[in-house]
């Protein structure tokens, strides 16, 4: 008998690149709706969630009686981060790894923005304005990585390769990292925010890192920083920042998430002071999904001939095993 897998948040199998090779080794069923979740999970041993963001798992998990394993399409793993699976024996994976590079050059993008005044010399040609300036440079500039699992120091490798002094903040403080110049631990956060020029908040979203970033955090940040959220909206407390952004206390934010999403039109944050917004894609290029597709198919086969499977998460740190946050 062919295992189940059950494959959430599409309808059908050409919906996932590639996954149609596997017929012949699985059987599959379709979710995109709770009760359709409910209904499909009995009997199913493996569960791969290709819509990372939805958070529809906790109120089916009690169909969930057979599953063992479950791969989930995204490198956060915090939509399936509820009590009753944490507690559970069944593995779960995760996407680490395909979105490390993609994420560091968006990091370095919205940097040369700030630095080079991009969307200010757009606004300047679109009203036919020759308006000379200078632009700042970001060599030798200090950039401060919140979060030093794999996409963190593929952000620490881009930006020293770019010319910043690039050091980072860990669980723990440890030297001989190359992709940072050095790691302070999450109890020397708030002495290194003042010596940054830019702050990079890529961290897993947990229990312990939710609200990382409040009125105090904001306000050890020199008032020439930019402040950059490509990790999760819940790491920061909003109106917090949105303060910071208006009162000048610092000198801009590009935000790539947001507690809601899509951000609502009426949100301030469309019109906040020196604010890039963008619609939670730093990590998403074209092909992204058939990387996606190919991790787990290199998985299912890892998981067919019971070896071990990669991108381990473990579920009482709330990351991949091998990360560090």
């Amino acid at each position: 008998m062919k295992p189940v897998v059950v494959v959430q948040g599409v309808e059908k199998v050409d919906e996932v690149p590639g996954l149609d090779a596997l017929s012949d080794q699985a059987r599959f069923r379709f979710a995109t709706t709770v009760d359709e979740l409910r209904g499909a999970l009995p009997g199913a041993e493996v569960l791969l969630g290709w819509n990372f963001r939805a958070d529809n798992l906790r109120a089916a998990w009690g169909s969930a009686r057979d599953l063992r394993w479950i791969h989930w399409g995204g490198a956060g793993v915090d939509a399936a981060m509820f009590p009753e699976l944490v507690s559970s024996a069944v593995e779960l994976t995760n996407a680490r790894g395909v979105f490390d590079q993609p994420m560091a050059e968006w990091t370095l993008g919205v940097i040369l923005c700030f630095a080079k005044q991009f969307p200010q010399t757009l606004e300047y040609q679109a009203k036919a304005e020759w308006n000379y300036r200078l632009s700042e440079t970001i060599n030798g500039k200090r950039a401060l990585v919140v979060g030093v699992g794999s996409i963190g120091r593929a952000v620490g490798r881009l930006l020293q390769a770019a010319g910043m002094r690039v050091d980072a903040i860990g669980r723990s403080a440890r030297d001989g990292a190359p992709d940072f110049g050095q790691i302070h631990a999450i109890g020397d956060l708030h002495a290194q925010l003042p010596e940054a020029d830019y702050v990079i908040l890529v961290t897993p979203l947990t229990a312990d890192t939710r609200n990382l970033f409040g009125a105090a955090e904001f306000a050890a940040m020199g008032s020439h920083a930019r402040f950059i959220n490509i990790g999760r909206g819940a790491l920061v407390v909003e109106d917090d920042l949105l303060r910071a952004l208006q009162d000048g206390q610092i000198a801009g934010a590009a935000l790539d998430v947001f507690v809601e999403e899509p951000l609502p039109a009426d949100s301030p944050f469309w019109h906040a002071p020196n604010c890039i917004v963008s619609p939670h894609i730093s990590g998403d290029y074209v092909g992204f999904e058939d990387a996606i597709a190919r991790q787990f198919i290199d998985n299912w086969k890892r998981y067919l001939a019971g070896e071990p499977l990669a991108n381990i998460v473990d579920k009482q740190l709330g990351f991949a095993a091998a990360e560090s946050a």
